[in-house]
């Protein structure tokens, strides 16, 4: 123990609460909740939460969602793809598959 009364910080002592990945987290999921209120879709999302991997790494854990939710939510990232808006895997392609229920609709 140093004498001059400063505590040495050690893995026994870290908080996620000292690091800016966790207020990243924490900011991105507070921005997401903002929009899925607006969208109406706040209860579609019950297990939304920041969270960080035991590497100190932050991420959003969406939690699990019923197939209805996974489809409109991918219906709005089709329409903002649609609409211009630059997604960085600008290699995929974000049409329905042939056959499926989304592209008989579209006909």
């Amino acid at each position: 123990m140093p004498s001059d009364g400063r505590q040495e910080r050690d893995a026994a002592l870290w908080s996620p609460i000292d690091s800016h990945e966790w207020y990243a987290a924490r900011d991105a999921v507070t921005s997401l909740r903002r929009v899925l209120v607006v969208l109406g879709m706040e209860r579609d999302f019950p297990f939304l939460r920041a969270d960080m991997n035991a590497f100190g790494h932050g991420f959003i854990d969406l939690g699990r969602i019923s197939p209805e939710t996974a489809e409109r939510l991918a219906g709005l990232v089709r329409r903002a793809v649609a609409s211009g808006y630059e997604i960085p895997c600008a290699g995929t392609s974000f049409d329905p598959p042939e056959g499926s229920e989304e592209r008989r609709n579209e006909a």
